[in-house]
């Protein structure tokens, strides 16, 4: 977990240097079921879209890496956290809904 904390330190520190900002997104994942398939074309789409360039994207399958997940307490899959830039967000399921998930980022106004 120490070593999670210095990364994302790293992460925010290069953040901040950049004239844009940088997203950390965290994808939860169940195995390569059809919902979690959905979940990382449709997460990796949007990002390439709207965040070309200025994000990094890890997927994290929580049968391989459970303590992972209970780390983040994470309840439901496929969950989207954007630990970056702040406030962090929670988006659950399969990441179709694109206005949703952009609000979610806040890339869209409310």
């Amino acid at each position: 977990m120490e070593n999670e904390d210095k990364q994302e330190e790293a992460f925010d520190a290069f953040a901040q240097t950049g004239s844009a900002q940088v997203y950390l997104l965290r994808l939860y994942i169940t195995g390569m079921t059809p919902n979690s398939k959905r979940a990382v074309e449709n997460v990796k789409r949007i990002c390439e879209q709207h965040l070309k360039g200025r994000y990094e994207l890890e997927v994290i399958d929580i049968y391989q890496q459970p303590t992972l997940a209970q780390g983040e307490q994470i309840i439901a899959a496929p969950t989207l956290i954007k630990k970056l830039p702040h406030p962090l967000r929670r988006l659950i399921g399969d990441m179709s809904n694109t206005e949703k998930v952009l609000l979610g980022l806040d890339l869209r106004p409310k």
